[in-house]
Parts: structure tokens; sequence; C-alpha cells
């Protein structure tokens, strides 16, 4: 921390998105009227009715949320993209544009299979060839309550990284002992394949019960995997208790995932905020507690996506933001934007 005549000036690491839709943000379009919907089929299939409906491409509404999040300080984040039959590889290609066009933003595409793997035909294919498209991990979701079939969804998964020589990144929100004994499951085949600290359970929703009888046996599995866990912290989703997390050694990212969507009218951009969130959604008190919430949104998503200049990020670093703040924990609370965005010691703008 540097001071200034006018007011103390606040040095951090770079803002990580570790879990993010691009492609699915109506962000800077006019408003967008949501549905309502009480399963997760109901709002994938909102999703699937609005996505359709977008006359404004991909590439320029991801471009929008992009230059967004960099202008907020987020130098790096993954993006899951739909890849199905019917949408092929159009997403993952639209996304990749819209990164390429900011060279300072890192971007991780995950090839995301929204509307079913196993039980949308021709999408195992598509994933494939979304890897050749501008994808760079393998994409899963709900194995057992979603696909109906945790051993299939999974071989599917595992078998086609293996072939690309690719990571993981499955989402997950299948919850109670069902959701503990998928998470296991994956846990197990990370470390049967040699994978560890290449795979990553996005929600992991049933994380976040902490009166479920196998929990910790599943914390210590995870651990030993060297799965990394991300979380959103979005309106009633179930936590992880942090605390609990760390005893167990389980290594934790910070995600914003959709952002004025089908899904939600919510998210800013801002990674601040969401560590905010984060902070709030686990009673964040102490200075030690918000400064945390930082470090996940930041070090620990750095360490996540191969970052290592915000992953070992010091303050002498010449990729840093700078932010009028007294602390790292009125940071968090606060929420400002930052002053300037560097990278190798040069401003940044979004474009």
């Amino acid at each position: 921390m540097t001071a200034t005549a006018s007011a103390p000036l606040l040095r951090t690491p770079g803002l990580v998105d570790a879990h993010i839709h691009p492609d699915k943000s109506s962000w800077t379009l006019p408003w967008l009227s949501r549905d309502p919907a009480g399963t997760l089929s109901e709002l994938i299939e909102n999703d699937r009715a609005v996505q359709a409906g977008y006359a404004v491409s991909v590439e320029e509404r991801a471009h929008a949320l992009l230059s967004r999040a960099l202008a907020h300080g987020t130098l790096a984040m993954r993006a899951h993209v739909d890849v199905s039959s019917e949408l092929g590889t159009a997403n993952v290609e639209g996304v990749r544009a819209a990164a390429e066009r900011l060279p300072d933003l890192t971007v991780q595409i995950v090839a995301f299979p929204q509307f079913g793997l196993l039980t949308n035909p021709g999408t195992l294919d598509a994933m494939a060839a979304a890897l050749e498209s501008g994808a760079d991990l393998v994409g899963g979701i709900d194995p057992g309550g979603l696909e109906g079939d945790l051993h299939g969804h999974l071989d599917a998964v595992f078998g086609l990284a293996d072939r690309a020589g690719r990571d993981i990144d499955i989402h997950l929100h299948d919850g109670g002992e069902d959701g503990l004994a998928q998470i296991r499951e994956i846990a197990r085949r990370t470390i049967a394949g040699g994978r560890q600290g290449r795979v990553t359970i996005g929600h992991a929703f049933a994380l976040g019960d902490a009166m479920l009888p196998s929990l910790g046996a599943t914390l210590d599995l995870v651990a030993e995997a060297g799965v990394w866990i991300t979380t959103c912290a979005l309106g009633a989703d179930p936590i992880p208790d942090l605390d609990r997390l760390e005893r167990h050694g389980v290594r934790v990212a910070l995600g914003s995932d959709g952002v004025r969507d089908s899904w939600t009218p919510f998210g800013t951009g801002s990674m601040l905020d969401r560590a905010h969130l984060l902070a709030y959604r686990t009673d964040a008190r102490t200075d030690a507690e918000l400064e945390r919430a930082f470090r996940i949104a930041t070090v620990h998503g750095g360490e996540l996506l191969g970052r290592p200049e915000i992953a070992d990020w010091t303050s002498e670093s010449e990729t840093r933001l700078e932010f009028a703040a007294e602390s790292l924990a009125q940071l968090v609370v606060d929420r400002p934007a930052p002053q300037r965005v560097l990278v190798g010691g040069r401003e940044v703008a979004a474009r």
C-alpha cells in the first residue's frame, strides 16, 4: 500500500472470474424480462428460448461483458460456453472472437453441454469439434440429476478430455448425499487418471450442507484429488463453509456465473462485487474474513487458471490494480472501481 496526497492508494493483484457464461449475457441490450422457473430443467429451457431470440451476436454481447469485466479489474476468466447439437461450435467461436479483441484479458473457454450430453444426441461430437474451434477445457453438467447416468456421463467427459489432452470443469447442482456421491466419483476418477489439480467442480451445492454424514469424507477425497471447487455466491444457492474447506485442504475459487442472462437479472461484471457477495453470504466480519473473500477472487483464481502474475503477486508486481482504499477489508465492503488497471506496467483499457 502506498499513499497519495488525496487518498490512500491500495495495490492489489488482478481479479479472476473462475466461472462465467458470457455467451448467455444480454449486457448492454434492452431490459430482458425473465419467465418464472422453479427447476433446473425449466431454467435451461428458458435459456434455450432466450438465446434463440437474441438479435445481437454472441461475439458482440460477450465482448461488451468482457470489456466491462476488464475495466473493473478482471484479468483472467474461465468462460463456460454452450455447445450442443443445435448450436454446434458457434457460441465458442463467438466468445473466442470477443476474447481476441481484448488481449489483456486471459479467457479460458469450457465446452459446456448445457442442454445435455448423453440426452442430446450429437452433442459429444460437437464438444470434440469445439475443442478444435477455440475451447480449452471439457465441461459437463449434473451427471446424475440431469443426465440420469452418472458413469455414462463421466465416461464421456473424461474420455473426451483424455483423447484431447484437456482439463475438465463440471457443473454440479445436485444436492444431498447423491450430490456428494457424484463429487466423490469425480474425485476418484481424477486420482485414477493422474489428473490431480486438473479437474474443477462448479457450484457443488452438496458441499454446502453441513448435516450430510459423508461431507467430511467427501472433502478429504476432494483434497486428495486436488479437485478445485468454484462457487458463485448467487441468490439462495448453497455455499460451502469456507473454514471447513480450508481445514480439509480443499481449494476454492470464485465466479460470477450468469450476468444479466435468462437465469438472473443480477450481475455487474465486477468480481469485486462478487467478492463482496461471498463475504456477505459467509457472514464475514473480521478483516481476515473479508481479506479471504478477496484472496479467493484473486490469488486462488490465478492459481486455478495458471496465471503466476496473479497467483504469486507482490506489491511490486507490474501487473496490478490500484484502488483508492485503506485496506483490502474496506475494499471488499465498499467495492470501488479500480483507479488503474495495469498489465506488465502498462495501463490498459477495454477496447
